[in-house]
């Protein structure tokens, strides 16, 4: 591996680290079997995932709920959830949450929220309150 990409790897890794706390598996594979592939795609992402105070346009949790709408819509419910949950622990509110996901519902069809948007809102709200049962609902 070339110091370039060592470096980029690196880059990618503290990403992640710095938003999720961990490289998901998936990616841990990348790094291992295509490392100049991650290199480029970590590049990206941390590019992507910056926060205003380092020079990104949006804040951390409208960049979660945008990957959480777009895995919706994509049929990827594991990273809908996933993304979604980041967001809310970000400071997104359910209400925020669960309009944007009614907005795909527009795009994409009612099976977007059949088959993923109801269990993202769901999910987060059990998250929610296992974290603080005291929270009320802020849905409707």
């Amino acid at each position: 591996m070339t110091d370039i990409t060592k470096e980029a790897v690196e880059k990618g890794i503290a990403s992640f680290m710095a938003t999720t706390g961990h490289v998901p598996p998936p990616y841990g594979v990348m790094i291992e079997h295509a490392p100049q592939a991650f290199a480029g795609y970590g590049l990206i992402r941390d590019y992507v995932m910056r926060s205003p105070e380092d020079g990104g346009a949006l804040d951390l949790k409208t960049k979660e709920l945008i990957f959480a709408l777009l895995d919706t819509l994509a049929g990827q419910k594991e990273g809908a959830i996933a993304h979604a949950k980041l967001a809310v622990r970000n400071g997104l509110t359910l209400a925020e949450l669960t309009e944007g996901l009614i907005q795909v519902v527009i795009v994409g069809g009612i099976l977007t929220w059949n088959t993923i948007g109801a269990e993202v809102v769901t999910a987060c709200a059990a998250e929610r309150l296992s974290r603080n049962p005291a929270v009320s609902d802020d849905v409707g």
